[in-house]
């Protein structure tokens, strides 16, 4: 027998894998099968066998996963790119059609009733957690509906573990509204907070946006209605 092919066998039966023996005795895979191929393994180095072919196989779902992860994330950032890109500089039609569908989507809509009768007083208001969509929606008064900057007020609504102070400035910040206008309200802190994720979620409370406006009122839900004539 030629001595590197009883070294194989040696090694075989230690339960070492073929790439293992090619790489010690540079002997050919395809040999190393003609040898092997009415070799009887002992249990011990099947399973030994079996085990490094078992954590090949992990390491190469692992590898192909990160790697389908890596490429999943680049498209995604492309195709973030390209749309962010297609938006162009808003017109006032645009902050006008999107004051309306905001207002539409979280606006307080529901006339106020007192004593099962419907006040003739209605208040322009609309709650929300995003400042970037708080800030839009002021575009609309201010650039659309042209409400006057005194008539602009807000309510901060904050959980009790929360920074009053930060979030004020925040939201002053953000809206442009001065902080004496800015009333804080507290949420109670309790477990169906934290159920819920809210508790973790709103890292700026919500905001309630105000304008003691009937007219304005009447106006923005006739936009609305007008709206729901060309669905």
């Amino acid at each position: 027998m030629r001595l590197d092919k009883n070294k194989a066998l040696k090694l075989r039966l230690q339960g070492k894998s073929y790439g293992q023996i090619h790489q010690i005795l540079g002997v050919p895979k395809a040999t190393l099968s003609d040898w092997f191929s009415s070799l009887e393994l002992s249990q011990k180095a099947n399973k030994r066998i079996q085990e490094r072919v078992n954590e090949k196989s992990i390491q190469g779902i692992i590898k192909r996963n990160k790697l389908q992860t890596h490429l999943a994330q680049q498209r995604a950032r492309a195709t973030r790119g390209k749309s962010i890109k297609e938006i162009k500089t808003l017109s006032k039609k645009d902050i006008f059609l999107l004051g309306i569908s905001l207002y539409w989507a979280e606006g307080y809509k529901r006339p106020i009733m007192k004593n099962g009768k419907v006040k003739t007083h209605h208040p322009v208001s609309m709650t929300n957690s995003d400042p970037y969509l708080i800030k839009i929606f002021l575009r609309f008064l201010r650039e659309v509906c042209k409400v006057p900057e005194e008539k602009i007020s807000a309510n901060i609504r904050i959980y009790e573990h929360q920074n009053a102070n930060y979030l004020l400035d925040f939201w002053s910040k953000t809206t442009g509204i001065a902080p004496s206008k800015l009333k804080t309200f507290y949420y109670k802190t309790n477990k169906s907070n934290q159920d819920t994720g809210s508790f973790y979620t709103l890292p700026y409370g919500t905001i309630q946006i105000r304008v003691n406006n009937t007219e304005l009122y009447h106006k923005i839900m006739g936009w609305i209605e007008g709206l729901t004539k060309q669905a």
